[in-house]
Parts: structure tokens; C-alpha cells; sequence
């Protein structure tokens, strides 16, 4: 028996030690591989390169694809000047290889991915992520506590997390701020993580230790899905964040930790256009902070994003072809309400009817400028989705507003992730925290310090 187990033992430590081996020839297996196909990309090769995909990019892509791509990109970026070394990330389980490409005008990254066999499941040119030294944002047990909460509106029940500051003795403690915070597009969860990244996990951490309760929760499309709008109403901006944030407020009102005059709505995205209208709602509210706030129409924004997107690297034919239908949607939508709309033409991003309706009826700034509380507006200048020309249509129409307040960033992009130059996608996929100058801004308006902006 125990002649049995040494053998089994040494059996099981030649399998580990066979797949750490196995996975390091691997490895280097397709680095070799990714240096062919580079070549190959270098040389517009694109026969090659489509010999090398797997089955599934082969029935989707054509070899022509690849023939030009480096030679367009020279010429819209400058000449080649230098190739890194490639490198590795494990991405999902998965393992991406990546060189970085450095041409007189931008820097791009090759990345590439494999099957288990070798073939070529993700090719890809896309900029290379800005860097980042902000320090990031820990959970302090000595300075705060969180706890389980529910809200949600119509029977919705959205599990959420309360943050509150914890005070160093009783004689200390007292009622607190509250920041409610409000999700971008999409079916977020309570941090609102992207990637690697948690900015509201960070603000509510941050925002904490500064003295300031925070209410997050995940969002009703996360929770629900398709099943997220009540019986006999629609798709809208009401049913999808306003109405479940109303709910929060109510909540926040009822907590003994929190000062029920100094309730605030922080919305990031389409929860930063959202928030003049969550105040138009309710009448409880001390202020609110539009952070990267959408002022302009969504099919605008939608449109533009997709031109910058598009423009940080050649787009192929197909990409071209998409954009056009996506173009004819939005132009389309433009036009809701007269005689010139198309019912043919679908509607972009799958969303209903009743929700471009909903989101071309608003008019957020126009909203903003009737309310009394004091606003506070943020902008990162770096950011691609919501720009500094969204900033300028908030500050135009707020500016006989003298309980507006106004702060725009130089390196922060839509995530409030600090970089330099054009701001990419990619830079979503490192970890990247909210810096203490964003979260100190954030307390001082809650707090009622606001002589410094």
C-alpha cells in the first residue's frame, strides 16, 4: 500500500510538473508564432495570416483584410520607429500575446491570442494604454463599515451596499452626508466595474474615510435583465435608473447614521444626465453631481464615439459597413416624431422605441437650469464618450445658476483613470483608481464647502 501511494505520488507530481513544462513550451510556442504572423503583417501578407486563423475568424474575415493595414496605418501615423518585445497577459483565462508598435505619430499594440492548438483566435492593432500612478483606493475597518441594504422600486428588490465613516469615539459620532450613487449605460453593478476597475467601490471608499456616507446598488437591468420593466409601462430612463434611485432616496431618509437634509444624487454618465431629473422628482435632495454628464442628444454622443473609436486605427471594410448602417439608425431616430421617420429602419443598440422617445424628449441642461439645489458639474478633459463639449453646454446653461459649481480634469478620462495624450478603450483594462483630488472635490461639495470651485 504504501509502495502504491509513492508511485501515485510521483505519478502526480510528473503530471504537475509535465503541465508547467507543457505550458511553458506553449508559451514560447506562440510567441514564435505571434513573431511570424507579425512579419506577415508587416509584409501584407494576408494570405498567411488567414491560413493561421482558427475556423471560426476564417468564415468571418477574408484575406485581403490584412494586405494593406500596416502600410494605412504608416501612412496616417508616421513610419515604424521601434517594436517591443512581446509580452503576455492572462485576460479571462486566457493568455493575450502583445507587441508594442511605436510609429513617429502614436503608439498601437499588436495583440494576439491562440487556441489550444495553436490557431489564431484574435488579431488586433489598438493603442497602447495610457500609465497610471495614482495610488489606489483601500478599504480602511478602522475609518468605516458597510453593511447589506435593499432598494428598488415597483416590487424591484436591488441588493446594495451602505458605506458609512466610523467615528474614533461616541462622543464623536454624529449624522453624516449621504451620496446615492447612480450607474452609466448599461447593467452595472454596484462598484460599476469596467474591467479591472471599480470607480464607485473607490468613491464610496473614499468618500468614507472624508466623512460621507454612500449608498450603492446594482442596477435593475443588472439584476433583471430583460425582465426589468414593470407590467403596462415601457422601457424609458424612469423605469431603467430613476425610479429605483427615488427608491434609495426614500431609504436614505429612514437611516439614523445619516443627516436627512444632506442627501445627494452623484451620476456618472447617463446617471450624470440623469440627475437633474432625479431632482425634479424628489424633493429631498440637498444637491447633485453630474459627473461626466451627457448634454448633448445620445444619438450625437453615440455617433461621435464610434467616429473617434474608428479613428485611432485603420478600420476594415466591414467596421466601414457597420458604422454606415449604424449612421442611417441614428439618422433615422433624429427624426422621430415627423412624417420623415422610417418604421423599416431598425433602431440602434436594440434599444425600443420608447426609450429614444423618452431620451429625445429630455433635455437635461434645460431641466438643470430650473432647479434651486446647488449642482455640481465634473469633467475629465481627457475623456472620448462625454467631452469637454458636453462640459461647456452644462456651464452655457447654468451660468446665471449661482448654486453651480464647475470642475473640469486635464488627464482624467471617462473612468476618472489618469493618462496623457488621446484617451483609448484600452485604457479600460487597467486597473486604474480614483485619484484623492476627485474625491476630495466630492467631499468638500457635500460637506458644503464650496467657495473653492
Amino acid at each position: 500500500m504504501i509502495k502504491t501511494q509513492k508511485v501515485y505520488r510521483c505519478f502526480f507530481l510528473l503530471c504537475f510538473l509535465w503541465s508547467n513544462v507543457y505550458g511553458i513550451f506553449a508559451q514560447d510556442a506562440n510567441r514564435v508564432r505571434a513573431q511570424h504572423i507579425y512579419e506577415w503583417f508587416a509584409a501584407g501578407q494576408g494570405d498567411s495570416i488567414y491560413i493561421a486563423l482558427n475556423k471560426e475568424l476564417q468564415g468571418k474575415l477574408s484575406p485581403v483584410m490584412f494586405n494593406g493595414t500596416f502600410r494605412e496605418t504608416e501612412k496616417v501615423f508616421g513610419k515604424l520607429q521601434s517594436k517591443s518585445e512581446w509580452q503576455t497577459e492572462n485576460v479571462q483565462g486566457g493568455t493575450l500575446y502583445y507587441s508594442d508598435l511605436k510609429f513617429e505619430r502614436y503608439d498601437f499594440r499588436f495583440i494576439l491570442a491562440f487556441d489550444a492548438d495553436g490557431a489564431m483566435n484574435t488579431i488586433r492593432l489598438s493603442p497602447v494604454p495610457a500609465t497610471s500612478v495614482t495610488p489606489s483606493v483601500a478599504y480602511n475597518e478602522k475609518k468605516m463599515s458597510e453593511r447589506d441594504i435593499t432598494v428598488g422600486a415597483e416590487g424591484f428588490q436591488l441588493p446594495g451596499t451602505l458605506t458609512v465613516p466610523k467615528f474614533a469615539t461616541v462622543a464623536e459620532a454624529r449624522k453624516v452626508p449621504c451620496i446615492i450613487l447612480v450607474h452609466g449605460s448599461g447593467p452595472h453593478d454596484r462598484d460599476e466595474t469596467i474591467g479591472p476597475n471599480k470607480p464607485f467601490r473607490d468613491i464610496a471608499w473614499g468618500l468614507a474615510e472624508r466623512g460621507i456616507a454612500v449608498i450603492r446598488y446594482d442596477k435593475r437591468t443588472k439584476t433583471y435583465g430583460a425582465d426589468c420593466v414593470p407590467a403596462g409601462r415601457v422601457l424609458d430612463y424612469d423605469t431603467e435608473v430613476v425610479d429605483d434611485v427615488l427608491s434609495a432616496v426614500a431609504l436614505a431618509k429612514t437611516l439614523p447614521e445619516i443627516a436627512s437634509d444632506s442627501i445627494y444624487v452623484l451620476g456618472h454618465s447617463l446617471g450624470g444626465t440623469l440627475a437633474p431629473r432625479i431632482a425634479e422628482r424628489s424633493k429631498e435632495l440637498a444637491g447633485i453631481i453630474v459627473l461626466a454628464g451627457l448634454a448633448r442628444p445620445f444619438e450625437d454622443a453615440v455617433e461621435e464615439q464610434t467616429v473617434y473609436i474608428m479613428s485611432l486605427a485603420p478600420a476594415s471594410a466591414e467596421a466601414k459597413m457597420q458604422f454606415a448602417d449604424l449612421k442611417e439608425q441614428l439618422n433615422n431616430v433624429r427624426k422621430l416624431g415627423t412624417n420623415a421617420f422610417d418604421e423599416q429602419i431598425p433602431l440602434p443598440l436594440n434599444l425600443p422605441r420608447s426609450y429614444w422617445e423618452f431620451a429625445n424628449a429630455y433635455k437635461p441642461v434645460s431641466v438643470a437650469a430650473k432647479l434651486k439645489l446647488p449642482i455640481f458639474v465634473l469633467q475629465g478633459e481627457r475623456d472620448y464618450q462625454v467631452t469637454m463639449e458636453d462640459f461647456a453646454f452644462w456651464r452655457f446653461g447654468l451660468w446665471r445658476n449661482k448654486n453651480a459649481f464647475f470642475k473640469s480634469y486635464p488627464k482624467l478620462n471617462h473612468l476618472l483613470q489618469e493618462g496623457t495624450g488621446k484617451a483609448t478603450p484600452m485604457e479600460y483594462s487597467r486597473a486604474s483608481s480614483v485619484p484623492a483630488y476627485v474625491l476630495n472635490d466630492l467631499a468638500a461639495f457635500a460637506h458644503g464647502i464650496r467657495n473653492m470651485f
